[in-house]
């Protein structure tokens, strides 16, 4: 195995720190990526001795700690529209009350004290979302107004670039999750985003296969489009249909586990994400950082799911050959 192996604790945030920390361990994990809901990670709480609190936790079940995530309060740092799904995912303190413009500027408040809870935890990537100004105008009718889309990346570059310059202080780096609803969610507005923010050092992209594939982009060549960007690294399967569904790309206000939807989130090896050709991808850019398993499988046990996900990635993952291909040729020749 040449990368740690890690579980991303979103889909885990029922539970407790402590029984995640012994679940994972028991699972055969090497760290955990905590979620900043529930109780796995508070930031309103996080001072130096909470910080230490936590890594000694992890050391206690023999976790390593490379990442926290903080999608949930990302999200409404620039979201165009905020109602009552916003409110449902976010703290009381953050919410307030209610006014659009408080919540961003609550959450981008958040999204500081998020790097500076990386800093006191000794790691340098947070991963999240960031939101978008223009999302819902993916389909573009009724027609856009010619720079009304440009106007929402200013807008993104004009609320994140704070947030930005703050982690670049720090040491810290945001790698925001390329998925529909956000600022980037295919290789063409990723690189839009980068643009904006005129390549901030600061930014870069936390890669997940899952949210492209079912899309149709093309997520092996996402990894050679941003060799320098991929700040961290989520292993996610999923499965879309052969046949036209009733539901389309998009789900079709569908639920998830509705079978007239087109694709579904799988446990990993349960899908159709070529992992073999993402592993070699990261070798040939030199990822080294850890493969979090962000597990979701809305008809399978979620237990067996992440021991099966983390035995598959186990299996799937190797090293880059440490020897020059033309130098194992001249090898091949002198022997024969």
């Amino acid at each position: 195995m040449s990368r740690p192996i890690t579980l991303f604790t979103g889909q885990w945030a029922d539970l407790p720190i402590e029984k995640i920390c012994r679940k994972a361990k028991s699972f055969g994990y090497n760290g955990l990526e905590l979620c900043t809901w529930g109780d796995h990670l508070e930031i309103d709480k996080a001072d130096q001795a909470y910080c230490d609190e936590r890594r000694a936790l992890l050391k206690k079940y023999g976790l390593n700690l490379h990442a926290i995530s903080a999608h949930l309060v990302g999200q409404c740092v620039c979201d165009a529209i905020i109602d009552e799904r916003h409110k449902a995912i976010l703290p009381d303190y953050i919410w307030g009350d209610g006014s659009p413009e408080g919540v961003r500027q609550r959450a981008a408040e958040e999204i500081i004290k998020t790097g500076k809870v990386a800093k006191m935890l000794g790691i340098d990537t947070v991963v999240g979302f960031t939101g978008s100004p223009i999302w819902h105008m993916f389909y573009p009718f009724p027609p856009i107004p010619a720079g009304t889309i440009k106007k929402g990346y200013e807008e993104f570059a004009r609320r994140w670039t704070p947030i930005l310059d703050e982690f670049q202080k720090l040491g810290v780096k945001f790698a925001l999750e390329v998925h529909p609803t956000e600022i980037a969610f295919d290789i063409h507005t990723a690189h839009l985003a980068l643009k904006a923010l005129d390549n901030h050092p600061s930014f870069g992209f936390n890669y997940n296969p899952a949210n492209l594939g079912y899309q149709h982009v093309d997520y092996v060549r996402f990894i050679y489009e941003f060799p320098d960007r991929i700040f961290h690294v989520h292993m996610k399967d999923v499965y879309w249909s052969d046949t036209p569904s009733e539901a389309g790309i998009y789900g079709g206000h569908a639920e998830y586990d509705d079978y007239r939807r087109y694709w579904h989130f799988r446990s990993l090896g349960r899908g159709k994400i070529n992992f073999e050709n993402i592993i070699r991808a990261l070798n040939n850019i030199g990822y080294k950082g850890p493969l979090s398993v962000e597990w979701e499988d809305n008809n399978m046990n979620r237990a067996a799911g992440a021991i099966e996900s983390y035995r598959y990635i186990k299996k799937m993952d190797f090293k880059q050959s440490d020897v020059p291909l033309i130098h194992r040729r001249r090898i091949s020749q002198c022997k024969k």
